[in-house]
């Protein structure tokens, strides 16, 4: 769906029943969403954010209206859906397996791809999403640390805090409040990925099950002396957007300000990676010849593996020097599926510059 937020906001204005399972509403000053058509008096326009799928509502941290029930549809069209939800609903801190699945005497194959389709998401992924958003919500809201374990189900503090290093590379006790730089995660077609951005700049993009994203996490925390939490910045909404054009095929490009801790020589390749054109790839050799540096091919490789915003320094547009696809952090099926996506792209000037120094 093609639409712009004004557009988007004006149906929701309209109460447009014709949006119903195609659009939602996250409200910002509620953290609920809600169906376009929902009865509920309407949100103002900065507290509106438009999703197309369920799973991306929840993934962004809300959750859904009591008043419109904006999952129901789904549930009213297939009873195994509807008796699921129902079990769901009764323990959300459950954590589901396919076993727990079959012992209520559903084929486990069936119950995945009747949520994949009306939700855009699995069962388990669903009760996941869930268990995790509200371990998120309470720390946001400065809640203590046993109860966003208590929130998102987990058994055990120390399961908690395993599970949330695993995430985030920190554990939850350290987090600081109304720290200078927070991290949400965005979920994209090719999986959830960790934004961590301060009030003017993206300082950190990737995939949550990149090896790599634990230590950059760390290395980030060090350089800020510990000054990192969870939360949400413009930032996080403005790359948010331009990542849901990118994947749409609708722009490649990204104006989302960018901050990356580097060597001059590091910097240098991020700057060239950027000027790569979308849907055309680059060899590391190319790229030291571009920067001055033509015996240094194995250090731009070097550089460009250090590189922590996916994405929007298109890393994954260099290659080897025979065309072959070479490692990429985020998995080679990855790279492959990006450049798929770039050669569809109606947006084919290449992404300007701004990595930058700023805090």
């Amino acid at each position: 769906m093609h639409m712009s937020n004004d557009e988007l906001y004006q149906a929701l204005l309209a109460r447009d029943a014709a949006f119903d399972g195609r659009a939602f509403v996250g409200v910002t000053s509620t953290g609920v969403f809600c169906r376009l058509s929902c009865p509920a008096r309407k949100p103002k326009p900065e507290n509106c954010r438009f999703f197309f799928s369920v799973a991306d509502c929840i993934q962004a941290g809300f959750r859904a209206c009591k008043r419109c029930s904006p999952m129901q549809p789904a549930a009213l069209s297939d009873p195994v859906i509807a008796d699921l939800l129902t079990e769901l609903n009764k323990d959300p801190a459950r954590r589901w397996s396919e076993r727990d699945v079959q012992a209520l005497g559903y084929d486990a194959s069936t119950v995945r791809r009747a949520f994949q389709r009306h939700y855009g998401v699995t069962f388990l992924e669903l009760s996941r999403l869930l268990r995790i958003r509200d371990g998120f919500a309470t720390l946001a809201h400065k809640g203590p640390v046993l109860a966003a374990q208590h929130d998102s189900g987990f058994a055990s503090g120390s399961g908690f805090r395993q599970a949330f290093a695993k995430l985030l590379g920190i554990a939850p006790g350290s987090l600081k409040q109304n720290a200078m730089l927070r991290a949400d995660w965005l979920s994209t077609p090719l999986g959830d990925m960790i934004a961590v951005a301060s009030a003017s700049h993206l300082h950190l993009l990737e995939f949550i099950d990149r090896k790599a994203l634990p230590g950059e996490l760390r290395r980030l925390r060090q350089a800020m002396a510990g000054d990192i939490g969870i939360g949400r910045f413009v930032i996080h909404d403005q790359a948010e957007t331009e990542l849901r054009a990118y994947f749409a095929g609708r722009c490649a490009l990204f104006s989302t300000p960018l901050h990356q801790q580097g060597s001059p020589f590091q910097q240098q390749v991020w700057s060239a990676l950027q000027q790569i054109p979308v849907g055309s790839t680059c060899s590391y050799g190319a790229i030291a010849r571009q920067i001055g540096r033509p015996e240094a091919a194995r250090a731009v490789a070097r550089a460009n593996g250090a590189n922590q915003i996916a994405l929007m320094v298109p890393c994954h547009r260099v290659v080897g020097a025979d065309g072959a696809l070479t490692g990429y952090g985020g998995g080679l099926w990855r790279k492959q599926k990006l450049l798929a996506i770039e050669q569809q792209h109606q947006c084919q000037i290449p992404s300007s510059p701004h990595t930058g120094a700023q805090p």
